[in-house]
């Protein structure tokens, strides 16, 4: 992903009075960095995503809140978009240390139960072989539990973020919106008085996130993705406060780019399709990758998973669109041109 050379920068960075972007480091080299939003509060600072749970994070996190004059102890909340773990794990581990409430969609619920056995990716493992990538399918499972996710203790939150819901805090109101796709049960947070929206991984300004990515993903990931950037695209356009990138003006805009972006892949896929690739496994390393637009094959392991499974859910839409249809047999799904 190409980012421009601020976003990054440690410390506190004014979006808007009494609301803050703080970027903490990531230790996943495509991302560099996750923002967590400060917003302050009579009850003490309300912190939107929290990071990955490793002492630099929890450092950096601790200094920016220095600069505004509270401590870690001092967070009220966290509000967590999503439960991946550079959103939701720092969270957890400060909750150990400090007893701050954690609340996050009540959608993710399903994959957190599923999150605590031994099998990082097991349902990535199930559905690649679905897509004809068994070798793929068998790197994948080899892979182990990083240390920081082994370490976490219970991974449930103290509460839930229902759909609708108006958080009420001291200066502002935040509310609730279901947006699933990137995770089933992932949520924005938009303050409609301030003219914000806190978008997570939803609507990004540099990459289209992946979708699919969690302990139990939905069967229609991109279905629902969809039907989510649509949902947002129907309210009065804010601020976009992402996840990962600078804030910009516009989320409509973004939207705009992004719904283009999967009708283009859409079409890609199917012109795959008719010339004569099968599976999902097959389309995907026919298409090109990244804005450099790299094989299938020079992406890392993880890159190459995401982009399969990315691949499948775009061919599955093709399948509701009655552009293609499926054949399932010998546990491998093909696809072909609908006659």
């Amino acid at each position: 992903m190409e980012q421009p050379p601020d976003w990054t920068e440690p410390g506190a960075h004014p979006v808007v009075p009494g609301v803050h972007r703080v970027p903490l480091a990531l230790p996943i080299p495509s991302l560099h960095a996750v923002n967590v939003y400060v917003i302050d509060d009579p009850a003490g600072p309300v912190v939107v995503d929290a990071g990955w749970a490793m002492p630099d994070s929890r450092a950096a996190l601790a200094d920016a809140l220095g600069a505004l004059g509270h401590t870690l102890a001092d967070v009220s909340q966290f509000l967590v978009t999503h439960a991946h773990w550079d959103h939701y794990s720092q969270a957890l581990t400060l909750r150990e240390s400090f007893g701050t409430r954690v609340r996050i969609g009540r959608g993710e619920e399903t994959s957190i139960k599923a999150s605590e056995g031994p099998r990082r990716h097991r349902r990535q493992v199930d559905l690649l072989r679905r897509c004809g990538a068994p070798d793929l399918a068998a790197e994948i499972e080899a892979l182990d539990r990083v240390e920081e996710e082994r370490s976490i203790g219970s991974r449930f939150p103290d509460g839930w973020l229902d759909d609708g819901e108006r958080v009420g805090l001291g200066r502002r109101d935040l509310e609730v919106f279901a947006t699933p796709g990137h995770t089933r049960g992932h949520v924005v947070l938009r303050d409609a008085a301030a003219g914000l929206l806190f978008a997570g991984d939803h609507v990004l300004p540099h990459i289209s996130p992946s979708i699919g990515l969690e302990t139990e993903p939905e069967p229609g990931p991109l279905r629902s993705y969809l039907a989510s950037l649509r949902l947002v695209r129907d309210m009065p356009d804010t601020l976009l406060l992402p996840a990962h990138g600078p804030v910009t003006g516009s989320v409509h805009t973004r939207v705009d780019e992004l719904l283009r972006h999967h009708e283009e892949r859409l079409t890609a896929a199917a012109d795959q399709v008719r010339a004569g690739r099968a599976t999902a496994f097959e389309v995907a390393s026919a298409m090109p990758w990244t804005r450099r637009r790299r094989a299938l094959a020079d992406l890392d392991v993880f890159s190459r998973m995401l982009a399969v499974l990315e691949i499948d859910a775009h061919l599955d839409v093709l399948v509701d669109q009655r552009v293609l249809e499926t054949d399932d047999s010998n546990g491998i799904r093909s696809y072909a041109v609908r006659a």
